[in-house]
């Protein structure tokens, strides 16, 4: 924990990371495959430019800031109540059950209905997400306080035996729908329109309020569980409320985009190399980075390959998957 951490050097981090996340906000959906002419966006009737400026890419860009930014916040929160680099959003599982929650949404066609801003595949996503949380708190759970070890490996059990229930799932399915199941899977931020980022905010504005209302205790716990608890801290409160912050907001994210992995492994660690371990700046500087870094990849991935587009998911997956291996060898060399 840096204890010489000054005001002014807080917010001269803070406001450069916010300053390179406003500047790709603002850049990025001027960038696709169709060129906009910004002197058609002064007419005084509406034309194809704002069409696609106002209504596909500025909301798709609003809602992989979000997304990108909630997983980077989650993971650096929960490598430091888990002790492990290589933890992220899904390693708890919770992705897992929300992906058994949209299969099954998507294989029974009668069940397509929608609330509001959410739709069947959300919703049931959601349901997954929120069943999966409960059972790992349940497993991990023990009269003296939640075990880090039993939640991360309940986690890893929970996920494989979401991806048999997959694979069990997707055997029986019309092969008309495993196409959507595969698309779905390979995670995405391409909406039209406002009306699906409303969808995000009853669970995602409620996680990262408790993620970022830990940021003084996980500077503690950064050092150790038995010297946070020297210090005062409440380990078992803050592990409560850090473990059900990052299942709602992982809950929300994932029943929006799907499953994009990586973010919330990468950016933390770049965080921390460039910026220090003290989380007043590690949890903000993550969101701004994490949401600046999922823009890029899907300006990359709706570019790339123009006029087809690429899910976000692979872009963000062949940059993560060697990170991943780096961040391997790196504690190999440590131990």
């Amino acid at each position: 924990m840096n204890r010489a951490l000054t005001k002014r050097t807080l917010i001269l981090w803070l406001g450069g990371y916010g300053l390179f996340f406003c500047l790709v906000l603002l850049i990025c959906p001027w960038i696709g495959g169709e060129t906009i002419d910004y002197r058609s966006l002064w007419q005084r009737n509406w034309t194809i430019d704002s069409e696609i400026l106002f209504f596909q890419r500025i909301p798709r860009v609003l809602l992989a800031a979000l997304v990108g930014g909630a997983l980077a916040v989650v993971g650096a929160a929960f490598q430091v109540i888990l002790h492990n680099p290589l933890a992220e959003p899904y390693t708890l599982g919770i992705t897992g059950g929300g992906s058994v929650g949209a299969v099954l949404a998507i294989t029974v066609p009668w069940f397509a209905w929608s609330w509001g801003p959410f739709s069947t595949i959300q919703l049931c996503s959601l349901l997954g997400s929120g069943a999966i949380l409960y059972m790992i708190y349940t497993i991990a759970r023990r009269p003296e306080g939640v075990s880090t070890s039993t939640l991360l490996l309940a986690g890893v059990t929970i996920s494989i035996l979401s991806a048999g229930m997959i694979m069990f799932i997707r055997y029986f399915a019309s092969p008309h729908y495993l196409m959507e199941m595969d698309r779905w899977f390979m995670g995405g931020v391409d909406v039209v329109g406002y009306n699906e980022l409303s969808a995000l905010f009853p669970l995602l504005m409620p996680g990262l309020w408790l993620l970022f209302s830990c940021v003084i205790e996980l500077n503690h716990l950064s050092l150790g569980e038995e010297i946070a608890f020297g210090h005062g801290v409440d380990v078992h409160a803050v592990h409560q409320r850090v473990f059900l912050g990052g299942g709602l907001t992982t809950a929300a994210v994932v029943s929006m985009a799907g499953p994009i992995g990586f973010v919330g492994l990468i950016i933390p660690h770049a965080v921390r190399y460039l910026s220090g371990y003290d989380h007043r700046i590690v949890l903000p500087a993550s969101f701004f980075g994490g949401g600046s870094f999922l823009v890029l990849c899907d300006t990359v991935a709706r570019t790339i390959l123009s006029p087809m587009e690429m899910p976000v998911g692979i872009i963000t997956a062949m940059i993560g998957g060697p990170m991943f291996i780096l961040i391997l060898l790196k504690k190999k060399g440590i131990e």
